[in-house]
């Protein structure tokens, strides 16, 4: 099974890339199109991940500060969850962030995605914010070994 990461390119591209990221992050709290946007995307690095031509996967790597990068809008397709597809997408990403220097990541996870973020090296600091009522998310950092 033929596994590819890249930036969307193309508008079709960009609109299968939001379209994936709303229906997973958005629309089942009844968030409305346009809610799975924000100023950032213009200056983000964006990661796709595409199994035989379809897409499966999204995440976007955002500047925290001078020292780290921070990954939002992590988003797997329904029934592609729990096959290392989110891994690829944030080793990609790591890579991206080493790169241009940064010594670490921050993220905010979802209360149920914490193990996930822990078998990739990352650390629950705090308890963040609450989104939409409802969903609980918890600061998490992991630090590049060996970086700077």
């Amino acid at each position: 099974m033929e596994k590819i990461i890249k930036s969307p390119k193309s508008a079709i591209e960009w609109q299968q890339y939001f379209n994936l990221r709303y229906r997973i992050l958005r629309e089942p709290w009844g968030q409305p199109i346009g809610s799975e946007r924000n100023d950032g995307d213009s200056v983000a690095i964006h990661a796709s991940c595409y199994v035989e031509n379809k897409l499966v996967a999204v995440a976007r790597l955002d500047v925290y500060n001078e020292d780290f990068g921070q990954v939002r809008f992590m988003a797997v397709e329904k029934g592609q969850q729990g096959k290392g597809l989110g891994k690829i997408v944030m080793h990609y990403l790591e890579e991206k962030s080493i790169a241009r220097g940064d010594l670490g990541m921050i993220l905010h996870a979802r209360e149920k995605a914490i193990g996930f973020y822990e078998n990739l090296g990352y650390t629950t600091m705090e308890q963040s914010y609450l989104l939409f009522g409802e969903i609980q998310h918890y600061l998490m950092q992991k630090e590049y070994a060996g970086a700077k």
